[in-house]
């Protein structure tokens, strides 16, 4: 059942029920706000994000230093803003810090693996996108 067809059935209730409980115009309000975007959209939440090509793949996560292991499909830069995740499961930040072999870089081209530092924890075969 999908979110709008919920939301109708909440409506089609309250609207039975008026004697016992009416629906405040806030309710009605954060409703249609939850169902906003994702309601009206052709496609899912989920799919937006797969649009866009990946500029690369997380290949290894070390959480003590907190520093993911990406693999590049396309090149990337400092101060490139980032999404890595899968689904309605990411973490979008700016490129700060990326090293190869322990050398600061400002830019990586296609094909090397970098290494990128993260505010969250990422897991491997998580997807790179640039924002």
């Amino acid at each position: 059942m999908s979110k709008t067809v919920k939301a109708k059935n909440i409506f089609k209730k309250n609207k039975a029920k008026k004697s016992v409980k009416r629906v405040s115009v806030k309710k009605v309000n954060r409703l249609k706000k939850t169902l906003g975007k994702a309601a009206h959209s052709k496609k899912p939440a989920e799919k937006v994000i797969s649009a866009k090509k990946p500029v690369g793949k997380v290949t290894h996560f070390y959480d003590q230093i907190g520093v993911a292991v990406v693999a590049l499909n396309s090149a990337l830069k400092v101060d490139d803003k980032i999404r890595i995740g899968r689904e309605e499961r990411f973490l979008e930040q700016e490129v700060k810090s990326m090293q190869i072999e322990h050398q600061k870089i400002q830019t990586a081209k296609k094909g090397q693996e970098i290494g990128l530092k993260v505010r969250k924890r990422v897991r491997e075969n998580d997807l790179v996108y640039k924002i």
